[in-house]
């Protein structure tokens, strides 16, 4: 096989890895009912003039089943924390004491529930879209390359079925990560 050819079918498979971690990352910010900093630690916090991560800012921890503390490096920040979790809409209100904010996590209703299984859903098919998209470009470049006579049909044959199940591949791991969050998120 030519490097061409290895070329279209590593950068397909890292463009399908990143798209099943760009899922994984939206998921893990969705809220179930219990307490996790995921909720949370990726927050855009506006604090010395710049965009700072709140992880990369303070201490986050869910010392109980339903609450998150965070205890910034500095005390000072505490104002614009609150003002960022506010602001994400994640359905949660921080309290602040001055020296850390309580986040309390509280009870999903059925409905709400739901409406996010219903979201994850929604995330998972957008993945899946995404790889499909990357299967085409893929198969796209494959077949330039048999045109262009770089490679023979046997390679052409052998490059596609490696792409299809480089897909299905990808695919079946976001449909397990979807069915694992939507469980997750279920569960009273």
């Amino acid at each position: 096989m030519s490097d061409a050819l290895d070329d279209i079918l590593l950068e397909a498979d890292d463009k399908m890895e990143k798209s099943g971690e760009h899922l994984q990352q939206g998921l893990s910010g969705l809220r179930t009912g219990k307490a996790s900093t995921n909720l949370v630690d990726q927050l855009n916090i506006e604090c010395y003039g710049t965009q700072t991560r709140l992880n990369q800012m303070a201490l986050i921890s869910t010392p109980e089943p339903r609450l998150i503390v965070i205890k910034p490096y500095d005390p000072s920040s505490l104002p614009a924390i609150e003002k960022a979790i506010l602001a994400a809409n994640i359905g949660v209100t921080p309290l602040n004491d001055g020296r850390l904010i309580r986040v309390p996590i509280p009870e999903l209703s059925e409905e709400r529930r739901k409406e996010l299984v219903k979201v994850a859903s929604r995330m998972g098919e957008e993945a899946r879209v995404a790889i499909r998209a990357v299967r085409r470009e893929a198969n796209d470049g494959i077949k330039a390359l048999e045109k262009a006579s770089a490679i023979s049909e046997d390679d052409r044959a052998r490059a596609l079925d490696d792409v299809q199940k480089t897909t299905d591949t990808y695919v079946k791991k976001i449909d397990d990560l979807v069915a694992a969050k939507e469980k997750d998120i279920m569960a009273v």
